[in-house]
């Protein structure tokens, strides 16, 4: 007897963005990348189109990085320049594209000028030819300086801009309208938050499409279950006809998981919990899997092996499985 599949029928899909812009849009990227654009919940292709297959980013930072040691082999040698460690994240590490974090720029850091950052950016950019991410320090005030500076010197970039949230939306907004960027709207896993932001931004005149969602997220064993829940319904809600949660979802899972104990603690101190380098790398692996199945499109890790892994992860899911056979 044949088995037929029971198929969900969707109203709506999630908008596609895209990063990045090559010369003849006005950029000087060699290509871009398209996200979002799902008819169906995640892998599911026997129920809707899954068009894009969800990308993943590597970190760099403008400033040599306090990360633990099992990461040092595989960027030590350039953790002082930000453009060569960019571009080792793409050529040896076939990251699909970077992203920058301009921790340099707390006030509790380095307190990097705008100027200086902007021109960190642009060094990169000149490095790499895949399209860019920028994050600001995390620090809301600086950020409002920051990244508006950012967003000109690099204008018709289409970088990949934020994190926007309730505090400095209008700032970094403003400066993606004017210069022909995207933004990421952050909101600290909570849906109603998500939804709101995405309405202030768009009443800017930023459209949608544009848009590119942060609920925030936890690693594995500290609340994933929550953030995956969250993101679930944001996707569920898009498929529904929601256009304000119809954005796709970028997740900064190696930030994440490099803060938790099991990931960083060492295998002398727990010596059941194995080697700490394999557990690290799958721990972030783990995470980031366990996050392409809520409904991630972009995933920022830390971990070239852990990268790895989850790209062949992508390409195992975006094989079509179709019921009907």
């Amino acid at each position: 007897m044949a088995f037929s599949a029971m198929k969900e029928k969707y109203s709506s899909q999630v908008h596609t963005v895209v990063l990045g812009a090559t010369k003849e849009e006005g950029g000087t990227r060699d290509y871009t990348i398209t996200v979002g654009g799902e008819g169906a919940l995640p892998f599911l292709h026997f129920e809707g189109e899954v068009p894009h297959r969800p990308v993943v980013a590597l970190e760099v930072w403008d400033v040599v990085p306090e990360w633990h040691e099992s990461l040092a082999p595989y960027f030590g040698d350039v953790y002082n320049d930000p453009a060569a460690w960019a571009k080792k994240c793409v050529m040896e590490y076939n990251a699909d594209l970077v992203v920058l974090r301009l921790k340099g720029a707390d006030p509790d850091v380095a307190d990097a000028s705008p100027e200086d950052c902007a021109k960190v950016v642009k060094d990169v950019l000149a490095a790499v030819g895949c399209p860019l991410i920028v994050l600001g320090c995390g620090n809301p005030e600086k950020d409002s300086k920051v990244l508006p500076a950012v967003a000109e010197a690099t204008s018709g970039e289409k970088l990949l801009i934020g994190v926007a949230d309730q505090e400095n939306y209008k700032s970094i907004t403003a400066a993606c309208i004017v210069h022909n960027h995207n933004i990421i709207a952050g909101s600290p896993i909570d849906i109603n938050i998500c939804k709101q932001l995405n309405i202030l931004i768009t009443e800017m005149n930023l459209p949608a499409d544009r848009i590119v969602i942060d609920p925030t997220t936890a690693a594995l064993g500290y609340g994933l279950e929550y953030g995956y829940s969250i993101m679930e319904r944001a996707r569920i809600g898009a498929l529904q006809g929601d256009k304000m949660l119809a954005m796709p979802i970028i997740c900064n899972v190696g930030h994440e998981v490099w803060r938790s104990k099991e990931a960083n603690a060492s295998s002398e101190d727990y010596p059941a919990w194995g080697d700490q380098a394999n557990r690290s790398i799958l721990w972030e692996a783990t995470t980031a899997a366990a996050l392409l199945q809520a409904g991630a499109n972009i995933l920022i890790m830390r971990h070239p092996k852990a990268l790895a892994l989850v790209k062949q992860n992508i390409e195992e899911l975006m094989v079509p499985t179709s019921f009907d056979d």
